[in-house]
């Protein structure tokens, strides 16, 4: 496993070690005990969540609250996705700043989202499958998000704006100001 660091502090991508055979290929998706060697942190997920979607599907800008806020390690099982965080920490010498990185079922890359941040993602391909990892429970009271296309952010979502899916929930959404 490579950790490679991001400009945002606490943000990682996560390249896995993988074994191709004429079988097919094996790597290992996630061990805690070297994951917190890497990152210097004490990381333990108790909820896996998984979707699927179709091109253009935007989801996010979404964050956890308080003391029901969540670390996130995302990666895409098939198909391939613009993934963003945006850092949300008052005092952080990156709030407001936001960081992309494609995942895709062919390059295996996790992007790990500590607490304090704002993840969404964007479908590149026909479909994609996601699949994420969360360090605390889901409470839909301390949900919270940003709308995706806040002019402070400028994300640029790599599809065209006619071509988003968004739920009228995301629609609605505040901006960061």
């Amino acid at each position: 496993m490579e950790l490679i660091t991001t400009p945002l502090e606490g943000c990682y991508i996560i390249k896995p070690a993988v074994f191709p055979d004429p079988r097919g290929y094996f790597f290992e998706s996630f061990n805690e005990q070297r994951f917190n060697e890497k990152t210097g942190l004490n990381i333990h997920f108790v909820q896996d969540n998984q979707s699927m979607s179709s091109y253009g599907v935007l989801r996010g800008l979404h964050f956890q609250k308080g003391e029901h806020a969540q670390a996130k390690l995302v990666r895409v099982l098939k198909g391939e996705v613009l993934d963003v965080a945006v850092d949300l920490r008052r005092g952080s010498a990156t709030y407001g700043q936001h960081y992309s990185v494609v995942l895709s079922e062919e390059n295996k890359l996790q992007f790990f989202i500590p607490r304090g941040f704002a993840h969404g993602f964007v479908v590149l391909s026909e479909q994609a499958e996601f699949f994420y990892k969360c360090d605390n429970y889901y409470n839909k009271a301390s949900e919270g998000g940003l709308h995706y296309a806040d002019p402070a952010l400028n994300i640029d979502w790599q599809v065209p704006a006619v071509q988003l899916l968004v739920s009228d929930k995301d629609l609605v959404l505040p901006r960061l100001g």
